[in-house]
């Protein structure tokens, strides 16, 4: 591990008060797609994949025959947040003729980070279960790190299911756990020098026949850029994309625009 001594821990990891008006944005990703929920709701599923309560998929389905599945992974440091508060970044793949999933999970503490890595795994394969064609995952900060350890090694994703995944995007993603350890979170976390070496992408290796695409904002902190471009180092057959202009925060805002760049690479099947 390279030298990252003298780190501010707890600035590196802090989005919202370098943004403007950054305590606004929950208030109104929840706003968005509840409304998005409204509009769809003929062809909107919740789906139980488990027993827990927070063990359940919406899952939209396009007017139409469906050309595979997306399942977007929602962030929050897997401390907070709930699928409910991004139906409407399902929009964009939904558009184009792709049934769209968004997996809850059991959050930090009651849940450890390899216990949701796990549970990210099942709900991938039980969507599988319910959508024809080929799978392409995408998450946004946690959910950047738990799309990319459901396709490194060692993963609990099935092996019938982990064949049909095309494609990859980690949106600002947390990909070495490490440096968390050094964080305040940890104390709700858990991250043990052990749990921190078996579940952070960027020490392992990616499964074959994935195409991977890490996508970070331009204007984001710089441990998000280290961050994104570690595993892109470590994969080298990852792309690297760096969104001009966008922070942590609005750099999903893509995914709800059917001829974004953004979906336009997570869609893609070359």
């Amino acid at each position: 591990m390279e030298d990252l001594s003298g780190i501010d821990w707890e600035d590196a990891f802090e989005n919202g008060g370098y943004i403007e008006n950054g305590s606004a944005y929950p208030d109104l990703w929840a706003k968005r797609a509840a409304e998005f929920r409204s509009r769809h709701a003929d062809r909107m599923t919740e789906v139980a994949y488990g027993e827990a309560s927070r063990e359940k998929i919406d899952l939209f389905r396009p007017e139409g025959a469906s050309k595979g599945l997306v399942v977007f992974v929602h962030g929050g440091y897997w401390l907070k947040f709930s699928k409910d508060m991004w139906s409407h970044l399902a929009q964009g793949a939904l558009a184009q003729g792709w049934t769209v999933a968004l997996p809850g999970y059991t959050l930090a503490p009651e849940n450890s980070i390899p216990g949701i890595a796990q549970q990210i795994a099942r709900a991938i394969d039980h969507a599988a279960g319910l959508v024809e064609g080929p799978i392409h995952l995408v998450g946004h900060s946690a959910g950047g790190h738990l799309v990319t350890r459901s396709v490194s090694e060692g993963s609990a994703l099935s092996d019938e299911t982990a064949a049909r995944i095309r494609r990859v995007i980690s949106v600002s993603g947390v990909h070495d756990l490490r440096p968390l350890q050094m964080h305040s979170m940890n104390a709700r976390l858990g991250i043990t020098p052990e749990i921190a070496a078996s579940e952070s992408p960027a020490l392992l290796k990616l499964r074959p026949g994935v195409k991977v695409t890490v996508w970070v904002g331009a204007a984001e902190r710089p441990e998000f850029l280290r961050q994104s471009s570690l595993l892109a180092e470590h994969w080298p057959s990852a792309d690297l994309v760096a969104a001009y202009g966008r922070h942590h925060f609005d750099v999903i805002e893509e995914l709800s625009d059917p001829s974004s760049a953004l979906v336009t690479a997570l869609l893609s099947t070359g």
